[in-house]
């Protein structure tokens, strides 16, 4: 059928009102942060570089300010960088920046559920009774410093088992680190080669690999056609589901075994808490915000903590000289989670003159807050000094939010200090680090891979003293 001029004219038409339409919904009627001019449709997609989110992220922070307005398709996400703009939304006005984002990638597995991506009522319980539970299972205390000790033995006897030869050591400070995880959650560790364990392993290591891949990325910024795309991405749901199959598996263990008067870990402090809710027909505490708790706990602890102790095994080997306040700057520099993870206004909100709608998805940038030149004299340089006074004590710095800050910190912050401490110690006690690569300041520099920063592929060989 061949269009006559009026009909071509006719549709032309339709489609400037629509473009317009969309245009004024997205970004002209709204009074939020000044930003980069967005497209119909894709908002910013194209102004961001390929894998280098929070490279394009600073770089608008360079031009926009310390807030600013970024469109994920037709989404209005508000971008707060900068220690002093963070804090304010982040503490100051902790209430009204105090909901999860929306995280495509995982939310159609969640659904809101468990802890991480929990808002409301729901996340206020999860969150409270998480809190409580991991300080009666000794966060902490000596009971629990031991536990890692003795998990930091199991790796050093691995180690030694090397004879000084080369190692990547990923999986090894993956298997340790999970381990500790596994103790909390299901009262014991397991062996490094263990089948089931094994398992465990790889299913969140390709939970990171996908959320970071080019698939994975873009699906977080135009999740709108990547839902319905077909790719890796749709893998991810599929993964979570036989993590959750696993979680199953050890929950009804514990069903059968639990002793009310003796609370083993994490599950059977739920299990019971569940049986006093039992006849509560609100209760939060059910099966499915057990398992999907239990699964935001590892997706989100064991990357996170071996991904720092590579990091600061690199740094060790750079700068084998340094010995106060490493733990606190290695946590800066690695800067492992540069974005947090997306925030939402939970009300409509002030923010610094600009009128943010409730659900709005915000992203704080923590990157800038651990680059920020007016609370770190070398931003960009690994330097433990940061945390040193003038009599070279220990000295907390306020911009230091490796674990975010506010109603959303991190749980887990006590246990990841602690662990990596005795790690740390404990490799050092029994091993010199030795690499034959000469490495340079630029091959320590973190490296941003999708969402995650991360430290190059290296080996390094572990000399028993």
């Amino acid at each position: 059928m061949v269009l006559t001029w009026v009909e071509i004219l006719f549709l032309g038409l339709v489609c400037c009102l629509f473009i317009r339409s969309t245009w004024n919904s997205m970004y002209k009627d709204r009074n939020l942060p000044p930003g980069p001019t967005p497209l119909p449709f894709i908002g910013n997609l194209l102004q961001i570089e390929r894998g280098q989110m929070v490279k394009s992220l600073m770089k608008f922070t360079e031009k926009y300010g310390s807030v600013y307005t970024l469109y994920f398709g037709p989404n209005p996400v508000v971008v707060i960088s900068g220690y002093e703009a963070v804090r304010e939304a982040l503490i100051t006005q902790g209430d009204d920046f105090g909901a999860r984002g929306k995280i495509p990638t995982m939310d159609s597995f969640t659904r809101g559920d468990g802890l991480s991506f929990s808002n409301g009522e729901r996340w206020r319980q999860m969150r409270g009774f998480t809190f409580k539970t991991l300080k009666n299972l000794g966060f902490g205390k000596k009971s629990f410093e031991l536990k890692i000790q003795e998990e930091a033995k199991c790796m050093v006897e691995e180690l030694k088992n090397l004879r000084g030869q080369p190692t990547e050591p990923t999986k090894l400070l993956m298997d340790a680190s999970t381990n500790i995880l596994l103790s909390i959650v299901f009262g014991d560790r397991s062996e490094y080669k263990g089948e089931r364990f094994t398992q465990l392993l790889a299913y969140v290591e390709e939970t990171f690999h996908l959320l970071s891949s080019p698939w994975g990325q873009l699906q977080s910024v135009l999740p709108q056609v990547m839902n319905y795309v077909p790719g890796p991405h749709q893998k991810l749901k599929t993964i979570s589901e036989e993590m959750v199959t696993f979680i199953k598996e050890k929950v009804k263990v514990h069903q059968q075994t639990l002793d009310p008067n003796n609370t083993r870990d994490f599950i059977d402090a739920f299990l019971i808490k569940m049986e006093e809710e039992k006849n509560n027909p609100n209760t939060e505490f059910t099966m499915r915000n057990l398992v999907i708790t239990i699964h935001n706990l590892f997706i989100a602890g064991a990357e996170a903590v071996s991904t720092t102790l590579k990091h600061g095994l690199l740094l060790l080997l750079k700068h084998p000289e340094i010995e106060d306040a490493v733990i606190h700057e290695i946590h800066r520099f690695a800067d492992i989670a540069p974005f947090s993870v997306p925030h939402m206004t939970a009300k409509d909100t002030l923010f610094r003159g600009y009128a943010i709608p409730k659900g709005t998805d915000i992203y704080p940038l923590l990157c800038s807050v651990h680059r920020d030149p007016g609370y770190f004299s070398t931003p960009y340089k690994f330097n433990p000094n940061h945390f040193l006074d003038e009599n070279g004590k220990f000295k907390r710095n306020e911009a230091m939010m490796a674990f975010s800050a506010g109603k959303r910190v991190c749980p887990g912050e006590n246990l990841a200090r602690m662990h990596l401490f005795l790690f740390f110690t404990t490799l050092l006690q029994n091993f010199t680090l030795s690499s034959k690569r000469k490495f340079t300041e630029a091959d320590i520099a973190p490296r941003m891979a999708g969402f995650l920063n991360t430290p190059i592929r290296y080996e390094l060989s572990f000399i028993q003293r």
